[in-house]
């Protein structure tokens, strides 16, 4: 997060310690209309609150007003600002949230790019040449890793759902799917790659491994 703010340049309001923006300014970083983000508030008001979207009352509605006063940004209308009870901020978090959601806006697409970069690159520091996890400087290993995790929670919850077994039929199915497609199980592929107790398997695949353990699943 601090790598994707540091390089994207984007202008926001120092409040509480963090960087945040509001509707006017999300806007114009867009290049779209504050009805706009209206519209992607709207309709997607729960999943943006989860990531950092709040709406101001009070004291801290009032501490923001005095930091606006003092500030020199076009965008916003501190007049009208003045005179409400109520303001909506986006922390960063939620302004990348929006960004993934957003689908009319160049600026958005390009965003989701240097996001990708970004994270492919902290990786690639991460791993500092190492060869367990080089894997994860192929491209396209973001992508399936999330796509995984998606249908991996898919496959569990109907594991939990229309399997009547305890905890250990989570363990048994794993293996039955890593039989299948490396003819071993898990755990002797971690001791052939000497994992430690705490490493994800799924952590050390290929994109093209992961993509076929989701069909699976």
């Amino acid at each position: 997060m601090d790598e994707i703010q540091r390089n994207i340049g984007v202008t926001g309001i120092e409040y509480r310690g963090e960087t945040v923006l509001l509707k006017e300014q999300v806007a114009a970083f867009f290049e779209l209309t504050p009805r706009t983000i209206e519209n992607y508030l709207s309709n997607f008001e729960e999943e943006l609150r989860q990531n950092g979207y709040e709406i101001l009352r009070g004291k801290p509605l009032s501490e923001l007003k005095l930091v606006l006063g003092e500030l020199d940004a076009p965008e916003i209308n501190f007049g009208s600002i003045k005179r409400t009870s109520q303001l909506g901020i986006f922390r960063f978090r939620a302004f990348l949230n929006l960004a993934m959601l957003i689908t009319e806006s160049e600026k958005a697409r390009v965003l989701r790019q240097v996001i990708l970069d970004i994270a492919i690159d902290a990786i690639n520091q991460r791993t500092g040449g190492g060869t367990k996890y080089i894997n994860q400087r192929d491209e396209d290993f973001i992508v399936s890793y999330f796509k995984e995790v998606d249908y991996r929670r898919q496959f569990t919850d109907a594991l939990k759902d229309c399997v009547a077994m305890g905890k250990a039929k989570y363990a048994i199915y794993t293996d039955k799917i890593y039989r299948s497609i490396f003819r071993e199980n898990a755990q002797e592929y971690r001791r052939v790659l000497r994992l430690h107790k705490n490493d994800r398997v799924r952590e050390t695949l290929y994109s093209e491994v992961l993509d076929l353990i989701s069909a699976y699943e």
